[in-house]
């Protein structure tokens, strides 16, 4: 399909026009919706462009042009209107992170093309595969909260809905000839259910990976630096590591620097960021060696007996994984492998309320779970 012959494109930023979009996407059985952020160029990030599609026309909501989105709100929360996404959990948490938007009977082409074992899932390798689609790389990493959009960044935004519909269409005639059609559904509603994190809780500096391997000393310069460079983002409205990268981070920890020039031999810190964040930087490692100790985070998973208990379920879980030739996780998601671990069930009717609500894969895997534990 060329340029010229896909639907138009309604660009709605005024208020009349959402009032009429909510009233015509309520009569729709089903639509594909998609979201843009501006993750890579804020401190904090928001949703900048809402994308609707139906059969006949591809919508691009401009969030920034209105108080609020309330008009949107009895649509996606209907269970009678089936909300298409490709890869939808990370869309759902920012609706609801931005604007309290709860999304009801979602479908997710993703999760349908990894219960298939297709290995390529990423929507540009899908479109390219199905429709002969190419989307321009160069928009991938794009700044969707300036204003305005340029046409070219309308066309690319656009076809991440566009073809969803068929898409949808296609997938679920194959999930039923491969009598998959419970399972996708069952991994679909438990992903659309995710927990949002609160809104100001941003992640520790023992989230920096390799945190946990460094000395009392330095992990208190690590959570010293961390917040310095927390604070200069916040500042200057970046991104974190647009201001330094983890990985300088965590080497700034072990080095624990004590002048600008063992300070530039660490990779990462250019002459420019010595300018910038030198001087506090330097005063934070100072901080850090002489003040109080953190302590390292206890593991949510518990003692050793646990983790063997995990371990065997893994390699339980691995080995259905590549009888089928899927992704481990879509045999069971690991949160549920630890669930299990912690609870130790040694019947299938113990097992049951702890695999809720995937019940088809308690029906399926149950009894080899119980085997696996117990032998």
């Amino acid at each position: 399909m060329t340029k010229a012959s896909l639907p138009p494109i309604e660009v709605i930023q005024r208020p009349e026009q959402l009032t009429r979009l909510a009233t015509s996407l309520k009569r729709q059985p089903r639509i594909a919706v998609d979201t843009e952020s501006n993750s890579l160029y804020a401190y904090t990030e928001r949703v900048c462009l809402i994308q609707f599609s139906t059969p006949e026309v591809d919508y691009l909501v401009d969030p920034l042009a209105f108080p609020d989105l309330s008009p949107l709100r009895p649509l996606l929360a209907s269970p009678k209107i089936e909300k298409v996404f490709h890869a939808a959990e990370y869309d759902l948490l920012c609706l609801k992170r931005d604007f309290d938007f709860e999304v009801a009977n979602v479908y997710d082409t993703r999760i349908a093309c990894r219960t298939l074992g297709w290995k390529e899932t990423g929507l540009g390798d899908i479109l390219n595969k199905e429709f002969g689609i190419s989307l321009d790389k160069r928009f991938q990493r794009a700044n969707w909260g300036k204003r305005p959009l340029p046409e070219p960044l309308l066309d690319y935004a656009r076809l991440d809905t566009h073809y969803l519909l068929p898409l949808r269409d296609r997938l679920e005639t194959a999930l039923r000839h491969e009598n998959r059609l419970d399972e996708a559904a069952e991994a679909m509603a438990y992903a659309s259910h995710t927990e949002l994190p609160h809104r100001e809780e941003r992640p520790s500096f023992w989230s920096v990976s390799h945190a946990r391997e460094l000395s009392p000393e330095q992990a208190a310069v690590l959570r010293e630096v961390y917040a310095v460079r927390d604070r200069h983002a916040r500042r200057l409205d970046r991104p974190p590591f647009k201001v330094m990268e983890d990985r300088t981070l965590l080497q700034i920890a072990r080095v624990m620097p004590a002048d600008a020039q063992q300070l530039g031999a660490i990779p990462g810190m250019t002459p420019r960021q010595i300018q910038r964040y030198g001087a506090d930087v330097l005063t934070a490692v100072s901080r850090g060696r002489s003040g109080p100790r953190p302590r390292h985070p206890k593991s949510e998973n518990g003692d050793q007996i646990i983790q063997a208990r995990y371990e065997t379920l893994r390699r339980w879980r691995k080995r259905a994984a590549e009888a089928r030739q899927i992704e481990s996780d879509v045999v069971l998601p690991r949160e549920m492998l630890w669930t299990i671990a912690r609870s130790a069930p040694r019947t299938l009717d113990e097992l049951k309320p702890m695999m809720h609500p995937l019940t088809w894969r308690h029906r399926t895997y149950g009894p080899e779970i119980i085997t696996a534990l117990w032998g």
